[in-house]
């Protein structure tokens, strides 16, 4: 039997808005709760997801077979592994119970695994046990969904602990908050006092040496066809450690 947990996951919350089946009603709860505050949400969670997907493809096609994946939450519902199953797919998060969760989900998958790991937290971080080309050749990095929960000190330091580690010619896929949510402040002090927005025109500063060809709506990032009619509430872009 199934224990239900007495608290929401934004993990599983976003699995929710996905149309996914791995929450619980305490999150359809939470859910609920901050739409009545902002408004509808799964068209944007979709969009940022379709994001998720062109980006990944992109990287694939430069040649890359490797991916390692911070915050990856719920791997379902069109995740890394499912977008190129040819891949080898390492998803991390810092909390065990979302790990536990994953690693079940993943337990006949070949390429694909799942390892605690905080991306606050990277030194002696080796993810080489699951990725055969880390050390070896460029990987890509997904860093989605965490830009917010890191102030700024702390999300420089991260993706330049991610620069010194991997290869030149590895690929970081970002995201980060813009600053839709001020127009809602019932909705933003959901999000509570760790919460960080940012204003998109200042966001590259905190790349450090990673190189970026631009930072624009996820929407709008090379779409397929016509970009999803949403908020600009995500931006983001891919960016490379040069050679």
């Amino acid at each position: 039997m199934t224990v239900q947990p007495s608290t929401p996951s934004t993990a599983r919350m976003i699995d929710f808005w996905l149309g996914g089946y791995d929450h619980f009603p305490v999150d359809i709860a939470a859910a609920e709760a901050f739409e009545q505050a902002y408004g509808p949400c799964a068209e944007i969670f979709r969009s940022l997801r379709a994001y998720l997907g062109r980006t990944v493809r992109f990287v694939a096609d430069q040649g890359i077979t490797d991916f390692l994946v911070f915050g990856a939450g719920i791997p379902s519902q069109g995740n890394v592994h499912q977008i190129v199953p040819d891949a080898h797919v390492l998803y991390t998060d810092a909390d065990p119970k979302i790990v536990a969760h994953g690693s079940a989900l993943l337990a006949m998958a070949d390429n694909a695994h799942y390892a605690e790991a905080d991306a606050t937290a990277l030194r002696g971080f080796d993810p080489s046990a699951y990725l055969p080309g880390w050390g070896v050749r460029p990987v890509g990095v997904v860093f989605l969904g965490l830009a917010a929960f890191l102030d700024d000190g702390q999300l420089a330091d991260a993706l330049s602990q991610l620069y010194a580690q991997v290869e030149t010619g590895s690929f970081l896929i970002v995201d980060f908050d813009g600053l839709e949510l001020t127009a809602y402040p019932d909705a933003l002090a959901m999000m509570g006092p760790g919460f960080h927005m940012r204003d998109p025109r200042d966001f590259g500063r905190l790349l450090g040496e990673w190189r970026i060809d631009g930072i624009v709506p996820v929407a709008k990032w090379r779409p397929d066809g016509e970009p999803e009619q949403v908020p600009d509430a995500f931006w983001g872009g891919v960016a490379i450690k040069p050679l």
